[in-house]
């Protein structure tokens, strides 16, 4: 199969769609070689979605039979929708549609995901302010976070904007998908947080989506690099590094992928990530931001206008909208023209600027290039020189000054372009969603993340030094170290407590983060896990040894840290005669069924070659409970006797019997009821979920009623038209033609004047009205147009039966005659060659031709 890349170079298509064109035959193939369909008796939905959730983009992609991996394509048919909801007093746009509400942008929201799980003392929430002054920010009182105020009675929080977002991407999905979608993986930067991840869950919860997993998007771009290279993945380590920079942010990844050997399923592929760095700040936003200003600064001096642009919301809107614009010219081109019609007070603005002047204008943004790559070497503790290969993925990654810096800075002879920049995240993601699913069985790629921040759990504890004196140690335990692999589950023992306590869940030693990462990160402390039942456990179990108080953790697949359960352990040891009493029971048992044969040789034989088997076996039991005469009789028959011993051998004997046996202990556990006050961010309140699907609600019913409104506008301009067409006009009487032309134009006024403010019930009820009216006269056009075919469809059979016929009909002609004159030549003495039988089975094989034709 040649492997050519297919690769289109057209201005008119957009920078993601060419690299989706360049994808290799043997990649698309290999889709269909890892996926297939299990086993499926009952499921109501069994494709599964992924979200690519980007500071500005999301990209969606779909696995559902026969459809392996799909980007979804949006209402635009475009395959990356903006991350924006717009809010109307009756309706919300999203997407493309809240892009272009720029006449208002006060109620267009975007870039929502800087500031999710942040406090309002946050740098992040101040910088989000500065950049979209339009918004009213306020403080959460009880969360201490931000929500945005819409009205005096409306407000939303982030996580609820972005789960308008998220459940609008579900309906996208469902509608590609054509069936219901509910499983879905979200990708989280890398550097998300424990409050970040839990705001991402909490906003997928509000749109109704089951997240089988938070994926972090370069872990999920290091899942596709691998599943289409599982063939050049062998037990030789290979160190690859990701370089992402998007709209919001950078972020560097060092993977090493290797086969293992598992239990499970053998010899597999895996990727592990050995290091991470970032910078939260660094994207083309900020470049587009610069850009924005510059152009804005372009038309003031130009002095057009007395007013200053800065000032005008709407207007410095369309200057970033086409700042976004001219960024991506100037990747490609040294200069260009920017022009916007009726930027301010119907004044048109244009500008040349040059790619030397952006570059100038973000000179310190690109002097951050290495630094993630500098903090992703540190934190796997390599050097470049182990590092195979540096790829670039982001769109950000196009601008030709990010490539020059980036090169230099590892000292490669290229930077590898070999991978979708822009869908990667979303179809690795999907690739784990098929994996997790129940619904499909993929191919095992094994991936070990890694927790970017170190986590640990403090305690006090009272101590009693030499002098008697008490003090308070306090004690920190390392839950998970940094870049610790996760799934993982861990077990935190605490010995010395008697009664009720409080440990703390806070993050570990965070040096390795800039001051102003500090500062962006937020609290440092997690969880107050209050235990209260220890002291009772202690008291219920006061006769066995405590084996501590055990705190079960779990990282999940999501990245997220969960307090399981804490259990209260003892130990207690089993007492011997419960042992003997358990063989005694079973000893009685097999003797009332040998009892049954005790008089039969076969009994006597058994005795007989294993009597002292059975004298160990149940020595303790004939000696305690059951001695009959006849046992006496057979053990002095075959049994060999003992030497007496004296009475101080038989208690040194049994002593050391017993202290020989390992005594079987029992483990008790009590579980601790726990209490767990949050400490950096509090989830959100579900209270506004009414309110929320109330919104949902209410833009059904909206693309219902424009759905039929369209139908009825569509049935009545068709019809209208068909009226004078000569095959409809054929088949109707002047009365009939006079009665449906009279009533689409009453319901063609009837839409002008009061259709466009009518119910969705109403406009249906309008429309199946004309539909009855005209379903006799739709039903003789197509009667009419289906009569050629049909009609020279029969005469066609018709030949081909009488054809059929005829042959049949001839071939048994052509052998009764042969066979009659064969006949006539014999002598009535000699055997006939005419056979009655013969002639009864031409008849029946006539009849059964004649039939069937």
């Amino acid at each position: 199969m040649d492997e050519t890349l297919v690769n289109f170079s057209l201005h008119a298509i957009e920078p993601g769609f060419v690299s989706f064109l360049q994808v290799t035959m043997r990649e698309r193939l290999s889709l269909w070689a890892v996926f297939s369909l299990t086993d499926i008796f009952v499921a109501e939905s069994i494709a599964v979605m992924s979200v690519d959730l980007g500071s500005e983009w999301m990209k969606i992609a779909l696995v559902k039979p026969g459809v392996p991996m799909e980007i979804v394509l949006n209402k635009e048919s475009r395959r990356k929708t903006p991350v924006a909801v717009c809010l109307k007093e009756n309706e919300r746009l999203f997407g493309d549609s809240a892009l272009g509400a720029v006449k208002n942008p006060k109620v267009v929201y975007r870039f929502l995901q800087s500031i999710l799980g942040k406090t309002t003392d946050n740098p992040q929430v101040a910088q989000y302010q500065k950049h979209f002054p339009e918004h009213q920010l306020q403080r959460d009182e009880k969360r201490g976070t931000v929500f945005f105020k819409f009205s005096e009675e409306l407000q939303y929080t982030p996580e609820e904007l972005l789960g308008m977002i998220l459940n609008y991407s579900r309906g996208l999905a469902q509608d590609f998908a054509e069936q219901p979608i509910k499983d879905a993986v979200i990708t989280v930067p890398a550097y998300f947080n424990q409050a970040e991840r839990r705001a991402v869950l909490q906003a997928a919860h509000i749109a109704g989506l089951k997240v089988l997993q938070l994926i972090n998007d370069n872990t999920a771009v290091a899942l596709n690099y691998g599943v289409f290279r599982r063939k050049d993945i062998n037990s030789t380590a290979q160190n690859i590094l990701f370089y992402d920079m998007g709209s919001g942010s950078t972020t560097a990844t060092i993977v090493t992928y290797q086969t293992v050997k598992t239990k499970e399923s053998g010899t597999q592929p895996q990727l592990q990530i050995h290091g991470v760095g970032f910078d939260r700040t660094l994207g083309g936003f900020e470049m587009e931001l610069r850009l924005r200003d510059h152009l804005a600064k372009h038309f003031n001096e130009q002095k057009k206008s007395k007013k200053d642009v800065r000032e005008n919301l709407r207007a410095m809107a369309k200057l970033l909208k086409e700042a976004q614009r001219l960024k991506t010219v100037l990747s490609a081109n040294a200069e260009h023209m920017a022009q916007i019609e009726g930027l301010m007070d119907d004044i048109d603005f244009k500008a040349k600027v040059t790619r030397s002047e952006f570059e100038a204008l973000c000179e310190d943004l690109f002097d951050r290039v290495p630094g993630p790559v500098k903090e992703a070497l540190a934190a796997a503790e390599m050097s470049m020189d182990e590092i195979e290969q540096v790829i670039l993925v982001g769109g950000s990654t196009r601008v030709p000054k990010v490539q020059d810096v980036l090169l230099k800075a590892v000292g490669k002879e290229e930077l590898s372009k070999n991978i979708n920049a822009d869908e990667a995240a979303a179809m690795g993601a999907v690739y784990q969603a098929a994996a997790l699913s129940k619904a499909f069985k993929v191919k095992p790629f094994l991936v070990r993340d890694a927790a970017m921040f170190p986590i640990q759990v403090e305690f006090s504890r009272e101590t009693e030094e030499e002098d008697g004196i008490k003090t308070m140690k306090h004690n920190k335990r390392i839950l998970f170290q940094r870049m610790a692999p996760y799934p993982q589950r861990k077990v935190i023992t605490f010995n010395r407590y008697m009664d009720d306590f409080v440990f703390y869940i806070n993050y570990g030693d965070l040096g390795f983060l800039s001051e102003q990462d500090l500062k962006v990160f937020g609290s440092q402390n997690l969880t107050m896990v209050k235990l209260s039942g220890v002291g009772s456990s202690f008291k219920k179990h006061s006769d066995a040894e405590s084996k501590g108080i055990k705190a079960h953790f779990n990282m999940d697949e999501s990245g997220v840290l969960i307090l399981d359960r804490v259990e209260s352990v003892f130990e207690t040891i089993v007492e011997e005669k419960e042992e003997e009493s358990t063989l005694t029971s079973k000893f009685w048992k097999c003797l009332s069924i040998l009892c049954v044969y005790i008089h039969t040789h076969t009994f006597l034989n058994i005795i007989k070659k294993n009597y002292n088997i059975m004298c160990v076996c149940f020595h303790r039991t004939w000696k305690h409970h059951f001695q009959p005469v006849w046992w006496w009789q057979l053990r002095a028959k075959y049994g060999q006797k003992p030497e007496e011993k004296s009475d101080a051998e038989k208690v040194e004997e049994a002593e050391a019997d017993k202290k020989s046996k390992p005594q079987k202990k029992s483990k008790i556990s009590e579980d601790i009821t726990v209490e767990l006050e949050v400490n950096d961010v509090l989830d959100p309140s579900t209270e506004d979920m009414e309110v929320l699907q109330d919104l949902t609600d209410r833009d059904l019913e909206k693309q219902e009623r424009e759905k039929t409104l369209n139908s009825l506008e569509a049935f009545i301009f068709e019809t209208q038209d068909k009226m004078y067409q000569d095959e409809y006009l054929a088949v109707v009487t002047e009365e009939e033609k006079e009665q449906i032309t009279g009533k689409l134009s009453e319901a063609s006024n009837w839409m002008d004047e009061e259709g466009y403010t009518a119910g969705t019930k109403e406009l249906k009820e309008k429309l199946s009205e004309l539909k009855k009216l005209c379903k006799a006269m739709f039903f003789r056009v197509e009667e009419r147009k289906k009569w050629p075919d049909r009609l020279a469809a029969l005469d066609m059979r018709a030949a081909s039966i009488t054809s059929s016929i005829q042959r049949v009909i001839n071939e048994t002609m052509t052998w009764k005659n042969e066979t009659v004159a064969e006949q006539e030549k014999l002598s009535p003495t000699e055997k006939p060659v005419l056979l009655s039988k013969d002639i009864e089975a031409k008849r029946s094989f006539l009849d059964r031709e004649v039939n069937y034709l």
